[in-house]
């Protein structure tokens, strides 16, 4: 058991003396050279004050009361300072006045232990709020930071009180140099462990946010995507196999509609829809965003959706993501394209060769990508726009020559 010197004093302010000539007494709590001192509630003829002796001298016809009084608080801050000690809980300041005014202390929480208990709060909320894969990413930042806090501190878990924006950084340092994560996914990660934090502030276990200083770390990521000349390869290679050829056609179709790999398994007869102009659209909603999207079909895409339909109420037949980038890397190679494809390459083949380079504004690409909002479009596709001005300049050059 700890033990610590804590000492009780009581004085009075002259500064503050009323009406009637009394003076505020307060309570001053000392421990480990740290002050607390709050008002008793009581009122002293300063001339009657011994300070020495802590007590109102017999002159004061009201001695017997005060004197009383200021043993009961002296005994129940001695009570409440043994209380802690005996039970082994945290004897602080701010503790000792809290319970002695009534006010409920909030028990030492740890950032683990925390996190663990935010992860069963929120799995309940699978299907109703929060999709599978999104409940997934957040066990798999509970992970690190327990692997984290083994690495760094030799701890199984760490005080939420003590929580830093070095913490942070070690962490940081941690995912990029022991789990060799990329920048962009450690941003991720961190953005992930602070959501939790943030309800601990709004629960009481923290006063403040620790990481309200923190700044994600830029990262410039090159849009890799087909140019016009290897979409066209990719649509005119003829493959041997059919598994190929399905991944294939399914690759060129979100060529031309932009859906990401969730959208593309998931469409259904129904989501495919006449729109004003007469022409079919598609009308379904995206799953990251829960954004509503409504993309026209383009020639080539109605073909691909004619050659698979049947009588399935899905489009196109089942294939999980790993499968699909894992076909994509043989007919790369089939096709000479030296970029390594992936089903994402085709979203971006779509907002850059098929709408951006054919004129498309920067607010209906994001509108037909589904984007939350126009920054996150013009952050991944500005470059493309500057690459596009510095053709048409140089071709301008040519022309002027």
């Amino acid at each position: 058991m700890n033990q610590k010197k804590v000492t009780i004093l009581f004085v009075i302010s002259g500064v503050k003396t009323n009406s009637k000539g009394l003076c505020p007494l307060y309570c001053r709590i000392t421990l480990n050279k740290e002050r607390k001192q709050f008002s008793t509630g009581l009122f002293v003829n300063p001339n009657y004050w011994e300070n020495k002796l802590q007590k109102v001298s017999v002159q004061d016809t009201n001695y017997k009361f005060i004197n009383a009084q200021i043993e009961q608080v002296q005994i129940k801050i001695n009570n409440i300072i043994l209380v802690f000690q005996l039970q082994g809980e945290d004897c602080t300041l701010d503790n000792i006045y809290k319970t002695f005014v009534g006010v409920e202390i909030k028990k030492k929480e740890f950032v683990l232990s925390y996190y663990k208990q935010y992860l069963a709060r929120i799995k309940k909320l699978v299907g109703l709020e929060i999709k599978d894969n999104t409940y997934n990413k957040f066990v798999y930042v509970g992970n690190h930071l327990e692997a984290f806090l083994k690495w760094k501190f030799k701890k199984t878990d760490f005080p939420l009180e003590e929580l830093s924006l070095q913490f942070l950084d070690d962490f940081d340092y941690y995912l990029k140099t022991e789990k060799k994560q990329e920048q962009i996914t450690i941003n991720k990660t961190i953005q992930r462990l602070r959501t939790p934090i943030k309800q601990a502030i709004s629960e009481g276990y923290l006063d403040r946010d620790p990481f309200i200083l923190h700044k994600s770390k830029t990262v410039r990521k090159t849009v890799i995507f087909l140019t016009t000349e290897e979409l066209k390869t990719v649509e005119e290679t003829v493959l041997q196999q059919k598994r190929l050829s399905v991944i294939q056609d399914l690759f060129i179709f979100c060529c031309y509609t932009g859906l990401a790999y969730n959208e593309m398994t998931n469409l259904e007869k129904q989501n495919i829809q006449i729109g004003f102009d007469s022409i079919n659209w598609i009308q379904m909603k995206r799953e990251k965003t829960q954004r509503q999207i409504s993309i026209p079909i383009l020639p080539k895409a109605q073909e691909i959706i004619e050659k698979y339909s049947t009588d399935s109420n899905h489009i196109f037949p089942p294939i999980s993501n790993q499968k699909f980038n894992s076909y994509l890397k043989e007919i790369s190679a089939i096709t000479g394209i030296e970029k390594r494809l992936t089903h994402h390459i085709a979203r971006k083949t779509f907002a850059s060769t098929v709408l951006l380079y054919n004129d498309i504004p920067m607010e209906i690409v994001s509108e037909l990508l589904g984007h939350s909002n126009m920054v996150i479009t013009q952050e991944s596709y500005g470059k493309v726009v500057q690459n596009k001005v510095s053709e048409a300049m140089a071709n301008l050059k040519d022309k002027l020559k």
